[in-house]
């Protein structure tokens, strides 16, 4: 039994949306649509339950594309993504009062940003273990920052290992048994940003050009052999890897960190996950090598272990794939929002924020209402919406946020 429904494109591909018992607004519709009319995309797209508006792609789906990459679909997150790490710590060992745990950690990673003093969402002196992760990007970076000078002046080396603000985040959870696991969401910082929106605006230039039928200018595409192709494909791969980097220091201090508050003894990395979800690769489906863009999706290969988290407040759930073909093999990134940032402040109230993360050690100012509970899907139903992506393996409970 198919578990999406199918929505014809006129003069496009179909659309496979798994969004039964989700809402999907009209405008992600029309934005699906548009992607579905452009003449590279091979098959198919596919909608994940947490579908929702996004610039020029929708956020929450899977485009695959037959020799050519669009670069908004990745968006300028490159490379966005979880990673979470369990521990043979219980509920029982965290300290009643978990104030000291969550400053230890906001102290161990920068984050949040202030546009007008000194940035305290990057590095003043990258401590060593930064220092040693950069020295393994620095080489390939320098190659871009030959080929695209303007590269050198974004926050790079002082961005690795920081989480960054909006939706991004740091916690400690409990599973379904009572283990304690850290788990933290952010992506290529301030260099992935530069480099996704240098291309894009490359993109639209040659799209001004080339692609004369564009039902949105933000879908503008590079093709295999074209000038940029190869320069885009480098730097975004380039760019990912520096965000799988960026997780692994951050969780590596945030241990750090915990350690030095928990009068107990740990170990770390049990089971560990750490996954990408705005980003492209080359995959086969179907008998055909295409270029797979997840923006706001995960890879959900058989077998292969990956994170869906809630909202503020919400569960989150550790999965693993089914490796649905029909989906190109992939599930949704999180609960995906309802409403603006701007609607959530408008609609919500800072005792609306408290009462939602009752019993979770976190900022409850009126900074971070926009990512309140409400303003999301509800997380249960997009679960449901998937079962036949992924199955879950742990449902993860937070006790602390700490919020970029």
């Amino acid at each position: 039994m198919k578990n999406y429904n199918e929505m014809e494109v006129a003069g496009g591909v179909p659309v496979k949306m798994w969004t039964q018992g989700v809402p999907v607004e009209d405008e992600a519709r029309q934005q699906l649509a548009n992607a579905a009319r452009l003449p590279v995309v091979f098959k198919h797209i596919a909608a994940m339950p947490d579908v929702h508006l996004g610039i020029g792609a929708t956020v929450g789906s899977v485009i695959p594309t037959l020799k050519a990459i669009i670069p908004a679909a990745v968006g300028v997150d490159i490379g966005c993504g979880m990673m979470a790490c369990k521990t043979t710590l219980r509920a029982e060992d965290l300290p009643d009062n978990l104030a000291p745990l969550r400053s230890a950690i906001e102290a161990a990673v920068p984050h949040g940003r202030n546009p007008k003093g000194r940035d305290q969402g990057a590095w003043e002196n990258p401590p060593d273990m930064v220092d040693d992760a950069w020295a393994d990007l620095a080489p390939e970076f320098a190659e871009l920052c030959r080929d695209y000078p303007k590269l050198r002046n974004t926050n790079n080396h002082k961005h690795l290992g920081t989480l960054g603000t909006g939706n991004h985040f740091i916690e400690v959870c409990l599973d379904e048994l009572g283990f304690v696991w850290f788990m933290l969401h952010s992506g290529s910082r301030g260099v992935g940003n530069a480099i996704g929106t240098m291309f894009i605006e490359l993109a639209k230039k040659d799209a001004m050009q080339h692609q004369a039928n564009l039902p949105d200018v933000n879908l503008a595409y590079f093709e295999e052999g074209a000038k940029y192709f190869g320069d885009y494909v480098r730097a975004v791969s380039w760019a990912q890897k520096f965000a799988e980097t960026n997780r692994e220091v951050m969780m590596r201090r945030v241990i750090a960190a915990a350690k030095k508050v928990i009068g107990k003894r740990f170990e770390s990395h049990i089971e560990a996950v750490n996954c990408h979800h705005n980003y492209v690769q080359k995959e086969t489906h179907f008998g055909q090598d295409v270029f797979v863009t997840r923006k706001g999706a995960v890879s959900a290969k058989k077998g292969q272990m990956g994170i869906i988290p809630g909202s503020m407040g919400a569960r989150s759930y550790i999965v693993r794939g089914k490796g649905n073909a029909e989906s190109f093999e992939s599930c949704s990134h999180g609960a995906g929002r309802t409403m603006s940032r701007t609607e959530a402040k408008r609609r919500f109230t800072l005792k609306d924020q408290r009462a939602a993360t009752e019993g979770v050690e976190c900022r409850k100012d009126k900074d971070v209402i926009d990512e309140i509970p409400m303003a999301y899907k509800d997380i249960d139903a997009v679960m449901a919406a998937q079962q036949d992506l992924v199955e879950v393996v742990h449902t993860l409970k937070q006790v602390v946020c700490v919020k970029g």
